[in-house]
């Protein structure tokens, strides 16, 4: 091989290797929020059977709070929503894959932040003393001598069992439906659930009127995406301002939570 020809190719393999460097640079600078944008829908991952965040409708369409948010999110972009059905085994996978754009209904952990970025909390999640209306109890203090009834080995068993006088009575149950069925058939007089559950025991039992007493441990939901997507971040965080302070949020959590929406639990 001649002198000349051994450059030419030297060049050429430089060529490809600079092309191949360009492209490399572009697709580490790939811009979600610039995708979304261009393919006009953005892939939400819910949880398809959460009530009352997001769970089937009569029509077979996913409701509640979570889908209230992200459906606004989609407005707010300008862009088609399409929920995609997640589970708590997959969906960091489905996210890192970019098989969604964004994961509703995610809560902070050191461990989580390690592999994924978080948005602003933008849902009450929390464990709640829940009684009849004509019962008065203000805080831990109240729950001296009353009978309670909570989930066996559950957070809310850990945090009840920290918070009740000693003459507490406390009644654990192997699931919530068993919590649920002791407190409105008067087996007990409170019971100790997460705002989740509490939400479908507020909005059915007229007849006993219960409310929340307070709170024992707040936890609040964020949005979750992909690391070092700052647009989309911004546009979310923007989004869930808006919500906030047009009152949209306020309205999803009385419609779906049965409760106002206190900013205070929108605090890690």
């Amino acid at each position: 091989m001649t002198i000349r020809k051994t450059f030419a190719s030297i060049a050429a393999v430089l060529m490809l290797g600079t092309a191949g460097f360009g492209l490399s640079i572009q697709a580490a600078s790939a811009d979600a929020l610039a995708d979304i944008t261009k393919a006009g829908t953005i892939n939400v991952g819910v949880f398809a059977d959460f009530p009352p965040f997001s769970s089937a409708s009569a029509d077979m369409s996913l409701k509640g709070y979570d889908m209230d948010v992200a459906q606004y999110i989609a407005d707010t972009l300008k862009v088609k929503l399409n929920p995609i059905a997640v589970t708590g085994q997959n969906r960091i996978p489905y996210l890192n894959d970019k098989r969604v754009d964004i994961l509703m209904s995610v809560g902070y952990s050191k461990e989580r932040e390690q592999v994924i970025d978080f948005a602003a909390a933008y849902a009450p999640y929390y464990i709640a003393v829940i009684g009849p209306a004509a019962l008065t109890v203000k805080g831990k203090e109240d729950l001296a001598d009353k009978s309670i009834a909570v989930n066996r080995g559950t957070l809310e068993d850990t945090s009840l069992t920290e918070a009740a006088p000693t003459s507490a009575d406390i009644k654990r149950f192997d699931n919530y439906n068993s919590v649920i069925q002791a407190f409105i058939s008067g087996q007990t007089q409170l019971m100790v659930v997460g705002n989740d559950v509490g939400a479908q025991v507020l909005a059915k039992q007229d007849a006993l009127k219960p409310e929340q007493k307070f709170q024992l441990l707040t936890s609040p939901s964020h949005i979750g995406l992909n690391k070092n997507e700052d647009g989309l971040k911004k546009a979310v965080n923007d989004a869930i301002a808006k919500m906030l302070a047009d009152g949209k949020l306020d309205e999803s959590s009385k419609a779906w939570l049965k409760t106002p929406l206190n900013p205070e639990n929108l605090k890690d």
